[in-house]
């Protein structure tokens, strides 16, 4: 009779393992199915948000006219040095982008005003403060913020280079 006590322990052991891994793997199969559904909520929540609500405001929005291009006359300057060294000159091709027609037509009568400052200011340079492409940034930021002073109220966005020339 002890011999089927044990047995019978053992039988009920078993059958207490065996209860407990089908809970464990209905737990684990549980929590892979509910990770599935948030992330089909999320994707498809994140697919209403960016296509179907950013698509009708675009459809609303008015296009951008394209910037107007006002050419500069080219300035030829000699750039400042110090007593004795060669004399280097600076030659500039440039641009004034304008955000729209009116805006260029307001900025061509001024445009003698533009190349006068652009003189004094390119004269007053060293070929030091030009090197490298922080040299050029610099001096663009500076003429427009300039150029933009010269058309007040009117605004500038950007002065383009087409050619920048140190000999």
């Amino acid at each position: 009779m002890a011999d089927n006590d044990q047995t019978d322990e053992g039988a009920a052991d078993a059958a207490a393992a065996g209860d407990a891994q089908p809970k464990k793997k209905s737990r684990r199969w549980l929590l892979i199915a509910l990770a599935a559904v948030v992330l089909a909520a999320a994707g498809g929540g994140g697919y209403v948000f960016l296509f179907k609500h950013g698509g009708e405001q675009h459809a609303k929005a008015k296009p951008v006219p394209p910037p107007v291009f006002v050419e500069v006359p080219e300035v030829l300057v000699n750039l400042a040095g110090a007593a004795g060294e060669r004399v280097q000159y600076l030659k500039v091709k440039a641009v004034l982008e304008v955000k729209d027609a009116p805006q260029g037509e307001k900025v061509k009568p001024v445009l003698p005003r533009i190349v006068d400052l652009f003189q004094t200011y390119l004269r007053e340079l060293r070929p030091s403060d030009l090197h490298g492409s922080m040299g050029l940034f610099r001096l663009k930021e500076e003429l427009t913020r300039r150029v933009n002073a010269a058309t007040a109220p009117g605004e500038v966005s950007a002065v383009l280079f087409k050619e920048v020339v140190i000999q």
